[in-house]
C-alpha cells in the first residue's frame, strides 16, 4: 500500500535533481539512462503509481469513461520546486487519443505499462517503458495502444492547456 505523500516524497529529490533542465530530447535521453525502468526511482515511481491507480487515489477521474481517466496528485508547491504531479490511467488495445494539450513549459512523463506491450506515443515515436520529455510548446494528442498503462507526469509551474486548438486533418 502507498500513500499519496509517500509518492510526493519519493518525487521530491528527483525534482531536485531536474528543476533546472529543459524538457526535450536532450533531457528525454538523460532520463531513461539515468533513471530507466530497473532503476531504484523508476521502479520505485511505477510500483507507488501503480499502487495509487489500484487503491483509487491516482487517475481516478473519468475523462472519457473508465478507459481514460487522470487525476492531479500534487499541485505546484515550494517543496516539489514548483512542479504538479499528475496520473493518467488509459486503456486500449488499437491506437485511442486522449484530449488535445500543449505543455508551455515541457512535460518529464515516466511511462508504466500495465499490459505487457502497452504503449504511448512519445515525441521519439510509440515508447513502452522509460520516460518522455517533451519540450516547451510541444502540443499532441497522448495516444495509446496494446492495452493499459499509466503515465505519471511532471508539468513545471503546473502549466498544460487544453484550450489549445488542434491541427485542422
Amino acid at each position: 500500500m502507498t500513500t499519496v505523500q509517500e509518492l510526493i516524497d519519493r518525487s521530491i529529490p528527483f525534482l531536485d535533481e531536474v528543476k533546472n533542465r529543459t524538457a526535450g530530447g536532450k533531457l528525454e535521453t538523460w532520463l531513461n539512462e539515468t533513471h530507466g525502468p530497473g532503476t531504484a526511482l523508476y521502479d520505485d515511481l511505477a510500483r507507488m503509481i501503480g499502487d495509487g491507480v489500484r487503491e483509487g487515489w491516482a487517475a481516478n477521474i473519468e475523462v472519457d469513461g473508465p478507459h481514460y481517466r487522470r487525476s492531479r496528485i500534487a499541485e505546484p508547491a515550494d517543496v516539489i520546486n514548483y512542479f504538479s504531479i499528475t496520473a493518467v490511467y488509459m486503456d486500449s488495445v488499437e491506437p485511442f487519443c486522449g484530449q488535445y494539450h500543449q505543455h508551455p513549459y515541457g512535460e518529464l512523463n515516466l511511462v508504466v505499462p500495465l499490459t505487457p506491450g502497452a504503449e504511448l506515443m512519445g515525441p521519439r515515436g510509440w515508447q513502452g517503458p522509460g520516460w518522455t520529455a517533451p519540450g516547451p510548446g510541444s502540443h499532441h494528442y497522448p495516444e495509446v495502444r496494446g492495452g493499459a498503462l499509466i503515465a505519471l507526469f511532471y508539468l513545471p509551474a503546473g502549466r498544460i492547456s487544453y484550450d489549445i486548438t488542434p491541427p485542422a486533418a
